[in-house]
């Protein structure tokens, strides 16, 4: 018998401090005694995010004041196939106390210390410990020596992911600045990705970030613990999602500088790629930091900036 498919409306429910709510399944029910995120099913009529303030009131008593979409997985588990729709709620009204006789727990997404933890969920809490801004090097432009200062103080500002993707520089140039680079960000914990170069990154213990005739070309993930991919259209989207890649980068959103009358997405375009993707995406393409709001609201994880990165104090 086929399973059943079964629409969910699930939520990330963040502190300021980084601490996430997690359920306990209860007693008697499917998968009894496991951790998942809150939610419940969305209704005949209903949408997904009504779904998700009604099972929030009636599980834990709370009222949603801010939630945006985010992820979007689909799980066959042997009793249902589930979509589950993510959103991440960062502001509410109540205190989450369980309705349902469910256990709650706080817990941090780099060591959730909660188990066992639906396997549906277990991609969402890697993607929960990537930032909200990805940036990108301009060391180019801006000068060998001028880069390190400004990351240095991107760093100490909590920057904690980084692309390096620099072209122009002698090769024994190069080497030295990733090194580097890649030393600053060991310091302080912060994730680097080499765009590209596969080797490279597993010999740093960094990620890999695939440009998009690499991603084409690639038919099985690469052996890193962070893979990602720049993507322009619904094809290499597709294609990162296959690979069960870690986030991608959609561009050009808007219009740039460097790419004047290069054709672009827009805002709605973006919003319909988005609409049922299971990856983190980051846009990219004519924002700033002060983007971030309307990039979130239509389903992206973040911003991703290369000039605008480093404009410091």
């Amino acid at each position: 018998m086929s399973a059943e498919r079964v629409e969910v409306a699930a939520a990330v429910i963040e502190r300021p401090d980084g601490g996430i709510l997690m359920a306990q399944r209860p007693a008697g029910k499917v998968y009894a005694g496991w951790w998942e995120f809150p939610g419940g099913k969305v209704e005949p009529g209903e949408n997904a995010r009504a779904a998700l303030q009604r099972e929030l009131r009636e599980e834990l008593g709370i009222t949603v004041i801010n939630a945006w979409p985010w992820l979007n997985r689909a799980h066959l588990y042997p009793h249902a196939h589930v979509l589950l729709r993510f959103f991440r709620v960062d502001a509410w009204d109540g205190e989450p106390h369980p309705h349902e006789d469910q256990a709650l727990a706080w817990t941090h997404a780099s060591s959730p210390q909660l188990t066992p933890i639906l396997p549906a969920n277990g991609p969402i809490l890697k993607a929960l410990r990537l930032p909200s801004e990805y940036a990108i090097s301009d060391a180019v432009a801006l000068g060998a020596d001028e880069f390190l200062r400004r990351l240095d103080l991107r760093l100490a500002q909590g920057l904690r992911l980084l692309q390096w993707r620099e072209r122009d520089f002698p090769p024994d140039v190069t080497a030295r600045l990733i090194d580097a680079v890649a030393a600053r960000c060991r310091a302080v914990g912060a994730l680097l990705m080499l765009n590209a170069d596969v080797e490279r990154a597993r010999a740093l213990g960094a990620g890999v970030h695939l440009n998009a005739a690499q991603l084409l070309r690639t038919t099985q993930r690469p052996d890193l613990e962070w893979v990602s991919a720049s993507c322009h259209d619904a094809a290499e989207l597709a294609h990162a999602a296959r690979l069960e890649l870690d986030f991608v980068v959609l561009s050009p959103v808007l219009p740039t500088a460097s790419h004047p009358g290069a054709t672009t997405l827009g805002w709605a375009a973006f919003a319909e790629l988005l609409r049922d993707y299971p990856l983190p995406v980051f846009a990219l393409g004519g924002l700033d930091r002060a983007d971030l709001a309307q990039a979130r609201s239509l389903g992206a994880h973040g911003v991703a900036l290369k000039r605008q990165a480093w404009t410091v104090a």
